[in-house]
């Protein structure tokens, strides 16, 4: 599910350029990084990413004004969170289970949280039962949804009747600062806003369906200033450091060597690679450290093109863009994720 706002890399850094208030040669340098994002579309709850300067309404027009503090924001995550997880769940399950057949329901977000929280208000929305089995992944960032996958499995093999559902629920763009640091301009550059939903269930299945086989997780602790998500008065403040591709090129070897071994696999029995698109050059890096083809990361460049890096349901649209991909032959997939820490986390998947 995607907000109504489709703003285009281009709408969004002329935005970004006034907002700013560059000088020429901040501007052209600015440009060249969007030019360069690998990035054609992002979505976002608030619309003044697309508009000219003077009539905008979540951001002040003049920047001396104060921006959106943090209730203020979070206003707005609880006023969006609900419809885009709602949507993102009826489509999962359609044809499948109803509402009410759902036994266990895992929320995931690092953009907004209170409580009651998501995961009480989707039940009351979709009329689930009040004694449905609940938990929440918060504040994980863009790994966060394999971590839920993980759970889902434990769950699924622990209780043979088990419905599961995921859904992972982003609201990046509402964290905009106004101050241009490196930090937010590179976060201003990458994320956007959606949500995905997952159904994992041993009793359910399709021609396409994966089955979970194998979790596999590593923390290189010297990244840990590198990538961060923190709460502030003004808002979630994101440190994204310009060495985290190296960081992830330096690991990506002995993290992928070691998921395999893990599952039991060799690299040739894996047919189709899920990494989290983080941004161009993490792909990049990946592709040459793991002497890959362009087309084995083609489905997270695209989606990167499509709807920039939107968190942690960023690798569940990959992922359903694999899934509707397979046809009748065996498969194993890959995940890779990274957020911070730095964490890095895997899954790997089978089709039989």
């Amino acid at each position: 599910a995607l907000p109504q706002h489709c703003h285009s890399q281009t709408d969004i850094l002329h935005f970004m350029q006034q907002v700013y208030q560059l000088n020429e040669a901040d501007k052209r340098k600015l440009a060249f990084l969007y030019s360069h994002s690998g990035i054609q579309n992002r979505y976002s709850v608030i619309e003044d990413f697309g508009k000219p300067g003077g009539d905008w309404n979540f951001i002040p027009n003049e920047k001396d004004t104060g921006f959106p503090l943090l209730d203020e924001r979070l206003d707005l995550f609880h006023l969006h969170a609900l419809p885009l997880s709602i949507q993102s769940i009826e489509a999962c399950i359609q044809g499948y289970i109803s509402p009410k057949q759902i036994t266990h329901l895992i929320t995931v977000s690092c953009t907004g949280m209170s409580a009651p929280g998501l995961d009480l208000e989707i039940m009351e929305a979709m009329e689930l039962s009040t004694g449905i089995f609940r938990t929440s992944v918060n504040f994980m960032g863009c790994y966060a949804a394999i971590h839920a996958l993980k759970l889902a499995k434990m769950i699924c093999d622990s209780e043979a009747m088990a419905n599961v559902v995921i859904v992972a629920t982003e609201i990046c763009t509402l964290h905009f600062q106004k101050e241009f640091t490196p930090d937010n301009a590179a976060s201003s550059l990458l994320f956007s806003d959606g949500s995905a939903a997952v159904l994992v269930s041993n009793i359910l299945q399709k021609s396409n369906s994966l089955k979970l086989k194998s979790f596999y997780s590593h923390v290189s602790f010297g990244g840990k200033n590198d990538m961060s998500w923190k709460m502030t008065t003004k808002g979630f403040l994101m440190s994204l450091s310009a060495y985290i591709p190296e960081l992830i090129k330096n690991d990506i070897g002995l993290l992928v060597e070691g998921a395999l071994s893990h599952a039991n696999l060799t690299r040739e029995q894996i047919t189709h690679w899920c990494f989290h698109p983080g941004g161009k050059r993490i792909l990049n890096v990946i592709q040459q450290k793991m002497q890959l083809e362009r087309e084995d990361l083609q489905y997270s460049a695209d989606v990167l093109s499509k709807f920039g890096n939107m968190s942690s349901p960023t690798i569940l649209f990959v992922l359903k863009d694999i899934l509707e991909s397979l046809d009748d032959k065996a498969a194993n997939v890959l995940g890779v994720a990274f957020g911070p820490g730095l964490t890095m986390e895997t899954f790997i998947a089978e089709k039989v």
